[in-house]
C-alpha cells in the first residue's frame, strides 16, 4: 500500500511496506522525467543504463559526451509536454463522470456510513483519462461518505477537483505522487488534519490523517474488517496479477496489501462492518482496468 492515509478518530499507527519492484521503477522514471523535464521513456532508458541509480542516471542525461563537449557545451534541454496526461482540461460537463451529491440522495441515510479505499495507480499513465473515468463511475455510483486513494499525482488530483465538488479533498502532498482522503461534504465535517513524516522512506511515503465529527470517538481496540466479516474469500485479495493484467506481470501473485481497520464506535452508540466488496473488477473500453489494485467497499450500519 503506497504511504498510510486514514480517517483517524484517535492517534494511530503505520507501517512502511514494500512494494513491488516495477512500481518502485515506474516511480524513478516519474522523478526522473520531473527533475530532467523530459518524457518518462527517455527516463526509463537512462536509468535501466545506469543500474536504476537515481544520481547515475541524472549525471549521465545531463553531463556531455566527449564528442558533444569538443564541438559545444550541450545545449538547454528545452521544456518537454508534461508526462502525465493533463485530466484537468477534459470536458467537466461529461455527466458520466461528474460526482454531485444529488445524483445518489439514497446515500444520505444516519443509519449506514460507507466508505472506498483504492490505490488507484496514477504512476501508469497508460490510458490514464479512461481509467480515471472508471474511479469516478464507481465513486457516482456507490457515492461514499469517505474515500481513500493512493498513487494520486497532480493532474489526477486536479481531474477529481472538477468533478467531485460534493467531497472535500486533503492531500499527503502536491507534488510526485501521495494519497488523498475526500469527505462528503453534505455527511462528513473536517475538524483537522495532520501530517506524519516518515522519515526513513525512499518512496515519498507519510501517513495523512483528517480528524472529522459524525460517528463520535474510538476505544482502543481495532480489528481486520476482512477478519470481522469472517475472512470473505470474494474480497480477499486486491492485488492479483492472475487477474489483474494492468502490469502484464507473468508471475501470479496475490496479496492484501489494502486493509480496512476498524475500532468500535464511542459510547453512546455503535459501528458495525456489515459488508466489504472489491471495485474496478470489470475492464474498460481501453482493454485495462481503472487500477492494479482492486478497490474496496466498506458499508458499516450505525446503530444509534
Amino acid at each position: 500500500m503506497e504511504q498510510g492515509s486514514q480517517l483517524d478518530f484517535g492517534p494511530e499507527a503505520a507501517r512502511d511496506e514494500e512494494e513491488p519492484r516495477v512500481k518502485r521503477r515506474r516511480l524513478f522514471c516519474v522523478e526522473f522525467a520531473s527533475v530532467a523535464r523530459c518524457d518518462t521513456a527517455v527516463a526509463q532508458c537512462y536509468l535501466a543504463e545506469n543500474d536504476w541509480e537515481m544520481e547515475r542516471a541524472l549525471n549521465s542525461f545531463f553531463e556531455p559526451s566527449v564528442d558533444e563537449s569538443a564541438v559545444a557545451s550541450r545545449p538547454q534541454t528545452p521544456p518537454e509536454p508534461e508526462t502525465c496526461v493533463d485530466l484537468s482540461n477534459e470536458d467537466t460537463t461529461d455527466s458520466s463522470c461528474k460526482i454531485s451529491s444529488s445524483e445518489n440522495t439514497h446515500q444520505e441515510d444516519d443509519s449506514m456510513f460507507s466508505l472506498i479505499t483504492w490505490n488507484i495507480d496514477g504512476l501508469d499513465l497508460n490510458n490514464l483519462q479512461e481509467r480515471a473515468r472508471g474511479v469516478c463511475s464507481y465513486i457516482t455510483l456507490y457515492s461514499p461518505d469517505v474515500i481513500f486513494l493512493q498513487e494520486v499525482i497532480p493532474p489526477y488530483y486536479s481531474y477529481l477537483k472538477k468533478r467531485a465538488r460534493s467531497y472535500e479533498i486533503i492531500t499527503g502532498h502536491e507534488e510526485g505522487y501521495f494519497t488523498a482522503i475526500m469527505l462528503k461534504k453534505s455527511r462528513v465535517k473536517l475538524k483537522s488534519q495532520e501530517i506524519i513524516r516518515f522519515p526513513g522512506t525512499k518512496m515519498m511515503r507519510n501517513l495523512l490523517c483528517v480528524h472529522v465529527t459524525k460517528c463520535g470517538g474510538l476505544p482502543n481496540n481495532i480489528l481486520d474488517v476482512w477478519e470481522l466479516l469472517g475472512k470473505p474469500e470474494h474480497c480477499q485479495y486486491t492485488w492479483d496479477t492472475q487477474m489483474n493484467s494492468n502490469l502484464g506481470i507473468p508471475a501470479t501473485c496475490k496479496l492484501r496489501f489494502d486493509r480496512i481497520f476498524f475500532r468500535a464506535a464511542a459510547e453512546g452508540g455503535h459501528i458495525i462492518p456489515r459488508s466489504l466488496d472489491l471495485l474496478g473488477l470489470e475492464k474498460l473500453d481501453c482493454g485495462r482496468f481503472p487500477s492494479d489494485h482492486w478497490g474496496l467497499l466498506c458499508s458499516l450500519d450505525i446503530i444509534l
